[in-house]
């Protein structure tokens, strides 16, 4: 995926309300904008790093720069939580994940399970179909490792069990974890910062839940789906 504008670098002074962000750009100018991403960003929000923007033009938008990456000791990491699923697509469409790339349909955000959407649905007259969920890894706090998630997400642990319930009615779950940055070798599920999440990842995984690893190659001019990389899964035990 590229950018269809160049990103704009500035300097982080601070993120606050989740949506917000202060900076200082280039030139000197300070603005506020919008934070694609309502999560905790733990280890993201340093103030004095440098991050990148995209810039808007519309006049129906409230702010004109948007967060788009930040530098963290010489690593760039994306924090759209609105790519990963556009990501995703350009690996299965260009065969990085298993077989998911033979299914002769991919549609987004239908409707299944609990009143809720998953993000992909792939279906084949001789495959069947695969409800394809895929979650934003940015979190890294270990040389080589990322990990997911960064703090509890009772939203996260519902999806894992409406994809297993897709399993036990005769379809393929998958869980993809799409790391927006490419100093990770090694990905593991959280669970000192989210141990019920862990449990229905583990329980997930014993209903036949598929889960799959995409690194990216990130740089403030793209970033591309960079194949699979290992997950680091305990064995299962009794829930």
């Amino acid at each position: 995926m590229i950018f269809d504008r160049p990103l704009v670098p500035a300097v982080l002074v601070q993120r606050y309300k989740r949506f917000l962000f202060d900076a200082v750009l280039e030139d000197g100018r300070a603005i506020t904008g919008s934070c694609p991403n309502t999560g905790s960003m733990r280890g993201l929000t340093s103030p004095g790093s440098p991050i990148w923007l995209s810039e808007h033009d519309s006049p129906t938008r409230k702010h004109r720069y948007m967060l788009e990456m930040v530098d963290v000791g010489g690593t760039v990491v994306g924090i759209n939580t609105g790519l990963p699923n556009r990501l995703a697509e350009e690996a299965i469409t260009g065969g990085q994940i298993g077989d998911l790339h033979l299914y002769s349909t991919l549609q987004r955000e239908q409707k299944y399970g609990r009143n809720s959407r998953i993000d992909m649905l792939l279906t084949d007259p001789q495959r069947g179909r695969a409800y394809v969920e895929v979650k934003n890894v940015h979190f890294s706090r270990a040389s080589g490792l990322a990990e997911f998630p960064d703090s509890p997400t009772a939203r996260g642990a519902k999806h894992l069990e409406e994809l297993g319930d897709m399993v036990e009615a005769g379809h393929r779950g998958i869980m993809i974890y799409l790391i927006q940055r490419d100093d990770c070798a090694t990905f593991r599920v959280c669970d000192d910062l989210d141990p019920l999440y862990a449990q229905a990842f583990q329980r997930a995984r014993q209903r036949g839940v598929e889960a799959f690893v995409v690194k990216c190659r990130v740089s403030p001019q793209q970033i591309t789906p960079d194949g699979l990389i290992m997950m680091d899964e305990p064995a299962f035990a009794d829930l």
